[in-house]
């Protein structure tokens, strides 16, 4: 369904685009969970190399770093932005100009991170870049934390899916992002995100992805026992039909004081070794991991307003 700037502000004056429901009017500058008005704001356009390779390729993917975030974990490595403590006001016009100038820099994809809270506005500029010769693929990277009925907006106009699925434990959930419904909402977002795509498709180098869903996993410490149950589920939901991303790079920023103690260490190479192994035996063949030095915080962007 092609959005219009009316239905954009209906969405905006009670707002429930994500599991939150703040039935805030963000159109009249009330701000809910996201921290975000109906005002699009973002805190960097560039090309990224730190995606899975199908993704970021030699080229880069076109990554927009959003404002505010629907989840907010309390590790959240990109806690700067999240809480919207960083971030430019765009205008929709100005948006699909971004997504333009990102193709013309030879951008492998478009690559839209946490941009729920403004979806509307998000499609409207993807819309009006289409028009003007957007042709590159479009990814949608998400927490997972989802509305059904607001990634429907989406059908047609993404070709690749890269949520989260972080949680299987509501306690976790509830405990480290707030959100004890987390495994209940993505598990039902990225059922519809893989009915959009349905099983990947590559390039002809088989080098990009095109088409499909890849869903990520990032392990904390002392999680492993959740980290599984998340990969059998996801396995016997879709065999190889998605991609599984297996990461190790959880950063503990020890300047946050909100961070728990049993989150302010590193994942150990022995609990990541034991969750590959794990998935190697439930037959998972379709996905990435992670090896070398990732739990840096130099593969954290610098939010400086770049490409707006």
């Amino acid at each position: 369904m092609k959005m219009t700037p009316e239905q954009t502000e209906e969405l905006m004056r009670d707002c429930v685009l994500c599991p939150r429901r703040c039935h805030v009017n963000r159109q009249a500058g009330g701000r809910g969970f996201c921290g975000q008005s109906a005002e699009i704001t973002a805190a960097r356009a560039a090309l990224h190399f730190w995606e899975e390779p199908c993704i970021s390729g030699s080229r880069g993917s076109g990554a927009v770093f959003f404002s505010g975030c629907s989840l907010q974990c309390v590790f959240c490595q990109n806690r700067e932005i999240a809480l919207g403590q960083s971030g430019r006001p765009l205008s929709v016009k100005r948006l699909s100009r971004i997504f333009l100038e990102l193709q013309e820099k030879g951008a492998a994809n478009i690559n839209l991170v946490t941009a729920g809270h403004f979806l509307p506005q998000v499609c409207m500029a993807l819309e009006a870049a289409r028009q003007q010769g957007l042709g590159i693929p479009v990814v949608y990277n998400s927490s997972g934390y989802e509305e059904v009925s607001s990634l429907q907006f989406l059908d047609g106009l993404v070709d690749i899916y890269l949520p989260d699925l972080k949680y299987h434990s509501p306690n976790l959930s509830a405990q480290f992002s707030h959100a004890p419904d987390y495994f209940r909402k993505a598990s039902a977002a990225i059922a519809e995100m893989f009915r959009q795509t349905g099983p990947p498709v590559f390039d002809a180098d088989g080098e990009l992805m095109k088409k499909g869903t890849i869903v990520r996993h990032l392990l904390l410490p002392g999680q492993s026992g959740d980290s599984k149950r998340i990969l059998r589920t996801l396995h016997d939901t879709y065999g190889n039909d998605i991609y599984v991303s297996i990461m190790n790079q959880y950063t503990p920023l020890l300047r946050n004081p909100e961070l728990p103690e049993v989150l302010r260490r590193r994942v150990t190479a022995d609990e990541y070794e034991k969750v590959l192994t794990f998935a190697d035996q439930i037959g998972i063949e379709q996905g990435y991991i992670q090896e070398g030095e990732t739990a840096v915080e130099s593969f954290i962007p610098v939010f400086d307003g770049e490409g707006l």
